[in-house]
């Protein structure tokens, strides 16, 4: 039963994956770094662009460690219930006499 138990694990992202959306994350962060530093407006519009942009980035920091943080304590859930459930087909014997 132990391989039901291992298929529901998700699997690990692979190091490719990772860099990836490493360099996507630098990429994208550089295109708006430059698009605001050469954009014709006076510096407190790009102050306040920039300021934007952080806060942005750091919802979506936050965002991701709260779905990443459920998501885990789903699945801790539901391998103690998995686990409760075997340990209950294992103990069940159909041929027992009911007293």
């Amino acid at each position: 039963m132990s391989n039901s138990s291992n298929s529901n694990l998700a699997p690990a992202t692979t190091s490719a994956f990772h860099l990836q959306a490493v360099l996507s994350f630098g990429v994208s962060l550089a295109a708006v770094v430059v698009g605001t530093l050469y954009l014709p407006v006076d510096g407190w519009v790009k102050a306040f662009l920039g300021i934007a942009v952080l806060y942005a980035i750091t919802s979506a920091f936050t965002l991701a460690k709260c779905v990443r943080d459920r998501q885990e304590s789903l699945t801790v859930v539901n391998r103690v219930d998995q686990a409760r459930m075997e340990k209950l087909l294992a103990e069940h014997d159909p041929f027992r006499a009911v007293a």
